[in-house]
């Protein structure tokens, strides 16, 4: 049975993230937003808070909550401030593939410490010639001697500057792409390795990013993840489990404009009546709720079946498409219904706009998501209908 309302854990988790939006990072998201500096009073309250490595067993000191508890706190998170909540959630990025493919060993040495202080493990995929193209790596990795030497840059990683660890996806031989694909924790201290300076965004000014530079780094045999030429299938098992939170980012963000938005037109007035008496206005708002409402649902649906399967590709991928493509249009809305005053930073609307768009383009871009989604649509579909009668009949029922 269907059953669409959440259990007191989960209410009182949202509850929670909610208060911890409200409380610690809305009142500071224009100040780092305009600063670029790394919020890291903020994440280490968070980290206080108990609302960050979600996704950790209890095995290894964290709550082990699923895909659908860590949606819910993102998207609290992500209508007070999306940079903030990126540099938060990245962590469970990172660990995912440790997760997925790490032995126990792996698992003791790498995620048991994220549980027991403030620490940041960031994943290291992306490259400066390669993005949603994962099969394409060109980060090269070679045996040597029992431990492994990793050659190569990583681009637009969050928080590397301050990993303590990284997830990092390497191949043996570029020209065999994903076959040879494989990927390893990374401990940030190793020599060879170095991280660059913070780039400078268009939005998510409150999450640190940088390259990854990669020289003859060492790495121990024992720290390869599932083994020579399984990187993609890990890549893929990651963002199967991790893609429903960018739903959740983005349906937070388009909740928080539409809030914005409907706070406006409730004081501003415009030829002698507010805002809000205009059919225009509530027009727009009531497609930002519709969107909204659709969005939510859909990252719930993906988050559960990767709760509940282990694969949410096609959902993910939905919910994905659907939400950050709302969230842009929402955020679009709401800065016109201020007029000027959504383009100037005295009012968030304009950082709310600069902020949606990342979601378009990161873990998968939109175009990405539609073509996994037409490839299933051509051919891992299965037809409601068995055969297609022929349209043209004009032979009358014989029953």
């Amino acid at each position: 049975m269907i059953d669409f309302s959440l259990t007191k854990e989960q209410t009182d988790l949202k509850e929670r993230a909610r208060h911890f939006a409200q409380e610690y990072m809305l009142p500071y998201a224009h100040y780092y937003d305009k600063t670029g500096e790394f919020p890291r009073p903020i994440i280490q309250k968070c980290w206080d808070e108990g609302l960050m490595n979600l996704g950790i067993p209890k095995d290894y000191g964290g709550p082990g909550l699923g895909a659908v508890e860590q949606c819910i706190v993102v998207e609290e998170m992500a209508a007070g401030c999306a940079g903030m909540t990126t540099s938060i959630y990245v962590n469970s990025l990172g660990a995912e593939p440790i997760l997925v493919a790490g032995d126990e060993a792996q698992k003791e040495k790498y995620l048991r410490p994220l549980t027991e202080e403030l620490k940041f493990i960031s994943f290291a995929c992306s490259e400066p010639g390669m993005g949603s193209d994962v099969a394409g790596i060109k980060t090269q990795v070679e045996k040597k001697n029992g431990h492994y030497v990793l050659n190569g840059s990583k681009f637009w990683i969050t928080n590397a500057p301050y990993a303590d660890y990284f997830t990092v996806f390497a191949s043996l031989d570029p020209s065999q792409r994903h076959k040879a694909l494989c990927a390893f924790i990374v401990d940030a201290d190793s020599p060879g390795l170095k991280t660059g300076r913070p780039v400078e965004k268009m939005g998510h000014r409150a999450s640190s990013t940088s390259s990854v530079i990669l020289r003859d780094v060492k790495v121990p045999e024992e720290n390869i993840l599932g083994g020579e030429g399984m990187g993609f299938l890990i890549a893929m098992s990651t963002f199967a489990m991790t893609r429903p939170a960018i739903g959740a980012f983005a349906t937070g963000l388009a909740r928080a404009a539409m809030e914005y938005a409907r706070e406006y037109v409730n004081k501003r007035e415009a030829f002698t009546k507010k805002l809000r008496e205009f059919e225009a206005i509530q027009f727009k708002l009531a497609e930002m709720y519709m969107k909204i409402e659709a969005s939510r649902l859909l990252y719930l649906r993906a988050a559960w079946e990767a709760d509940t399967s282990g694969d949410s590709t096609v959902p993910a991928s939905v919910a994905k498409a659907f939400a950050t493509d709302a969230a842009m249009w929402t955020a679009s809305e709401a800065l016109q219904i201020h007029g000027g005053y959504g383009y100037i930073d005295q009012y968030p609307l304009e950082k709310i706009f600069r902020d949606a768009k990342l979601y378009q383009i990161y873990e998968g871009t939109s175009e990405i998501q539609r073509l996994i989604l037409a490839r299933h649509v051509l051919d891992g579909y299965d037809p409601a209908m068995e055969t297609l009668p022929k349209w043209v009949n004009m032979e009358p029922p014989d029953f």
